[in-house]
């Protein structure tokens, strides 16, 4: 029997896209002060946190 998790897939995906968005963050700040790509890191690891912070922040509130 499987176990239903009681959140909306929104949210869920909201929260992976704010885990994955960290990373490529500071991986991306780090590159650019270190040689690589750090600007397109950077503002990809910022819009994937800026989406799923959205996403998570627009789902039905309780209580």
């Amino acid at each position: 029997m499987r176990r239903r998790l009681n959140m909306p897939s929104d949210r869920r995906i909201g929260k992976s896209l704010t885990v994955l968005g960290l990373p490529v963050s500071l991986a991306g700040a780090a590159f650019y002060v270190l040689p690589g790509p750090g600007f397109p890191l950077l503002v990809i690891g910022l819009s994937f946190l800026a989406t799923g912070l959205a996403m998570i922040a627009s789902g039905p509130r309780r209580g």
